[in-house]
């Protein structure tokens, strides 16, 4: 009898080669043969599910920006409803933890979707995927900062602006962090990107308290 291959898992583990691939040798390594190898395949078993390596980049910038997203609407359940509850608190830096490389998994992630969005400056077929992900996670950052300053407020209709520079400013900060873990894991370890990513949204309300 034939062996039986599920599809979606076979195109799961050749994405999590290529992540691998991405985070010790860099997105151009990323060809079909070196993929196949570090999924311990053939690569003509790579070819049955992408035509070309482009293909293969596509797909998987595409499968990584989606498990951030799960992640992400994952994590905005369980936002409660004020700014000012604790629980809501926690629940935002669990969320934005989950940009970060905080983990193994989630190291990967970043670092092949920096990888990807970098890469997507030169090569046009990753234009697309990167401003979808990048729409869809900035919907999310402003979900989060809507609550963080309180759009229910009588004077929310006033605060489009805020709302927009702050959510860039958190995304800067989310970027800026994720990269420098990346690079100095060493000295910027889970522990000192929670702080710091506490620190913001400390920063974050006191601005916002002071203007109301």
């Amino acid at each position: 009898m034939p062996k039986i291959v599920d599809a979606a898992q076979r195109r799961q583990e050749i994405v999590g080669a290529v992540c691998r691939i991405i985070a010790t040798d860099g997105l151009e390594r990323a060809s079909l043969r070196e993929v196949a190898d570090e999924a311990g395949l053939a690569v003509g078993s790579v070819r049955h599910y992408f035509d070309s390596s482009d293909d293969l980049l596509a797909y998987s910038f595409t499968a990584v920006s989606d498990r951030l997203l799960t992640r992400l609407n994952k994590a905005i359940a369980g936002l409660g409803p004020g700014a000012d509850d604790p629980d809501t608190s926690r629940a935002v830096l669990t969320l934005l933890g989950e940009f970060l490389p905080l983990d193994e998994e989630r190291a990967l992630d970043a670092c092949a979707w920096l990888a990807f969005r970098n890469a997507a400056r030169i090569r046009p077929f990753l234009a697309a995927e990167a401003d979808r992900s990048h729409r869809a996670v900035a919907a999310v950052v402003g979900q989060v900062i809507t609550r963080l300053l309180h759009e229910d407020d009588p004077a929310g209709a006033d605060a489009g602006p805020q709302l927009v520079t702050a959510a860039e400013h958190l995304l800067a900060t989310l970027d800026g962090l994720a990269m420098h873990a990346l690079l100095q894991p060493g000295w910027m370890s889970p522990e000192m990107c929670r702080d710091v990513l506490e620190s913001h949204i400390e920063g974050l309300r006191r601005r916002v308290g002071a203007s109301h």
